[in-house]
């Protein structure tokens, strides 16, 4: 089987998308640090009791790096109405993520400080309880610090056959 073979398979998967953010230390004592966000569709529940998720992240790349020593980071589900934001996080290569911030509204967590994106679905912030190597991904368990629900109305961001989804 041939990397674009399992690709393909797998592309037949419908996926939620979501954006994890995180925020860097800062760099001194009387700065903030700057903040990280990636678009992810590996994502999922683990367990109701501890409440636990999963995110996969490439190895080495940026997230993968930042969550390798902050361990404190959150996930905004996106809703159909966010395939920009989702698109902007998609983005390989960039050096800074402080102005894909720029002009998206969204609230700081309570616990983690990560932006959460105004217009999600869910948020949810969360503590690393373990990392897993798991081939070029690293698999990110994080504990469910809390998990609000901004946003009543609207349907999901599904990914299917490599482009963003409306359901139905």
């Amino acid at each position: 089987m041939s990397n674009d073979e399992f690709r393909a398979a797998l592309a037949r998967l419908a996926a939620g998308v979501v954006l994890v953010t995180a925020q860097e230390p800062p760099l001194d004592e009387h700065g903030r640090g700057e903040d990280v966000g990636m678009t992810a569709t590996a994502f999922m529940s683990v367990s109701l009791d501890p409440p636990l998720v999963l995110v996969s992240l490439r190895n080495d790349s940026r997230m993968d790096d930042l969550l390798a020593e902050q361990p404190l980071w959150a996930v905004s589900v996106l809703a159909e109405s966010q395939r920009q934001v989702a698109s902007r996080f998609a983005m390989k290569g960039r050096i800074s993520d402080r102005l894909l911030f720029a002009d998206l509204p969204y609230i700081r967590g309570e616990v983690t400080h990560a932006p959460l994106i105004g217009g999600a679905l869910a948020t949810l912030e969360c503590r690393t309880e373990q990392r897993v190597l798991a081939g070029d991904h690293t698999l990110v368990i994080g504990r469910v610090l809390t998990a609000d629900l901004p946003t009543t109305d609207g349907e999901p961001l599904t990914y299917f056959k490599g482009r963003y989804r409306q359901l139905g």
